[in-house]
């Protein structure tokens, strides 16, 4: 993991309802800012994914926990193409979170109940800068960046 940027440089926010007939819009959006921020053609496939992922991962999360506020999509470009994507779920702490985001979550990713490790363990091997935090209110703030070509 790196050290992505504070917020103080986001250009577009998107807030979901939380359903998974919205994930795909989240993916198609992230796909078209990231192409329009000069991300590479070579990276577009990792973005859709790993947004696409990032996404399913907080719908599911505030579904279960049948949490009915808003899923926050946040994109930026200050060096770099940021996309944060925040979730009002109860999690892990923040350590517990980046060690699932690492694949050493302490249990079996695919055999968590929740579905959390497994997604951020999938979002760890996807992307090589993640960052995933635990928001005060308990949701979880998964960062991602990907270079300007």
């Amino acid at each position: 993991m790196s050290g992505i940027a504070a917020d103080t440089d986001v250009t577009v926010t998107l807030r979901l309802p939380p359903s998974p007939a919205h994930v795909r819009t989240a993916r198609l959006i992230a796909a078209a800012m990231a192409r329009r921020s000069g991300v590479g053609e070579d990276n577009l496939d990792e973005v859709r994914l790993a947004v696409g992922e990032a996404c399913a991962r907080a719908v599911r999360m505030q579904e279960r926990q049948g949490v009915t506020a808003p899923v926050t999509v946040e994109f930026a470009e200050a060096g770099r193409f940021r996309v944060s994507v925040v979730d009002g779920a109860k999690t892990g702490t923040g350590d517990e979170l980046t060690a699932m985001a690492n694949g050493a979550g302490g249990s079996i990713p695919w055999a968590d109940p929740s579905g959390d490790a497994l997604g951020l363990a999938l979002l760890g091997a996807v992307v090589q800068d993640l960052v995933v935090d635990q928001e005060i209110d308990g949701g979880t703030r998964v960062t991602m960046s990907w270079p300007l070509a």
